[in-house]
């Protein structure tokens, strides 16, 4: 009686977990999807290989970055190839000096502000035995005339940068064309231009602050300068958004604005790349 009594118990407890069991395993409720990670902040900005070569863009843009959280991507050409750039909408600012062609990039309509930050100055360099003797000449125009009399060595840029612009417009005041063998035009930037006229014992035109960053390195010396015409000014652009829709707008303008703060005029100002008391970069008296 007893066992049949157990069994009986036993019997029931087995059906009672048979029924609270389920037939199948419930799955777990799926968790939410997690936000994709935000993209970095960046822009690209299209410049001269002066900024590059002279320095200045290595102590600018690690403040930019520290006050913004803006990544900032260099590319260092002459500033013909830069404005081209932006006028493709590759890049979302502009730092460039090559006045006459920034207005036409301004009037097509690819700019929504263009602003100066500094200037410097071109030097004509030579070798120390300047066998075009224009060491006592006082303007670049006459000082290109002499080169060409003498058939002195000159190598120009040749990229339709600032620079080749610049020295363009100086052989059109001198009322001469350049060609012939002593004349080398090699479409490098101002840093390799420095280190071929050095070679070859040749004369150039270069932006001030990226022969001070090769000074050292040089056997080339500064023969003619403080030429009006000789004067070198840098803007920023930034490219308007309504013409290009893939530019970053905000970014590019908390850009401009960091470059044109008091505190980032008087970092330019006081930029000394040669350490040698010479600055680089001048900046415009605030408005």
């Amino acid at each position: 009686m007893m066992v049949r009594r157990a069994f009986l118990v036993f019997a029931v407890a087995i059906a009672v977990c048979a029924c609270s069991k389920p037939d199948k395993e419930t799955p777990p409720a799926p968790s939410a999807p997690s936000a994709p990670p935000a993209a970095p902040r960046s822009i690209t900005v299209a410049t001269t290989t002066s900024t590059r070569d002279s320095g200045l863009l290595d102590v600018l843009l690690p403040r930019f970055r520290e006050k913004s959280g803006v990544e900032v991507k260099i590319v260092a050409v002459g500033s013909g190839q830069a404005l081209e750039i932006g006028r493709r909408g590759d890049a979302d600012a502009l730092l460039v000096h090559s006045p006459d062609a920034e207005e036409k990039f301004m009037a097509e309509g690819h700019g929504s502000s263009r602003r100066p930050v500094m200037f410097n100055d071109f030097v004509i360099l030579g070798p120390k035995e300047d066998p075009a003797h224009i060491a006592a000449i006082k303007t670049a125009p006459a000082a290109l005339s002499a080169i060409a009399s003498a058939k002195a060595k000159f190598v120009s840029r040749g990229d339709s940068s600032g620079t080749h612009v610049k020295e363009q417009q100086i052989w059109k005041s001198a009322d001469v064309t350049p060609k012939g063998d002593w004349y080398k035009s090699v479409g490098q930037g101002m840093g390799e231009v420095l280190r071929m006229a050095n070679e070859m014992g040749a004369y150039t035109i270069s932006d001030r602050a990226t022969y001070l960053a090769q000074k050292k390195s040089l056997a080339l010396a500064v023969l003619v300068q403080k030429d009006p015409a000789l004067v070198n000014p840098y803007s920023v652009i930034a490219i308007d958004p309504k013409k290009h829709a893939t530019v970053h707008a905000d970014e590019a303008t908390k850009f401009v604005d960091f470059l044109l703060a008091p505190e980032t005029q008087k970092q330019i100002a006081e930029y000394d790349i040669a350490r040698d008391g010479e600055a680089s970069f001048f900046v415009y008296p605030p408005k």
